[in-house]
């Protein structure tokens, strides 16, 4: 398992076009894939849990990915963080 610590530098946080693009990113996967926030951890690949975290500007959120393209999956997804001024 390999995971990422990212502080959300959007000023909107991570909402619904974001998440969506989070969630299509990690949907090229077969690794699983979780976000965690404030001790809530939910299935990236589900666009309603990603959205019901409620995450804001300067939250502190981690992304982990266990299976056999796990490190693919975790630099996708920072890729996208920072190209998407989301995050950093």
């Amino acid at each position: 398992m390999v995971e990422k610590t990212f502080t959300v530098t959007a000023e909107t946080g991570i909402h619904a076009r974001p998440a969506t693009l989070l969630v299509q990113a990690a949907g090229k996967f077969d690794s699983e894939i979780n976000l965690a926030y404030k001790e809530k951890k939910v299935n990236l690949k589900s666009i309603m849990g990603v959205m019901s975290l409620g995450i804001g500007k300067d939250a502190e959120i981690t992304i982990s990915a266990e299976g056999s393209d796990e490190n693919d999956a975790l630099n996708t997804l920072a890729d996208t963080l920072s190209r998407e001024g989301l995050a950093e």
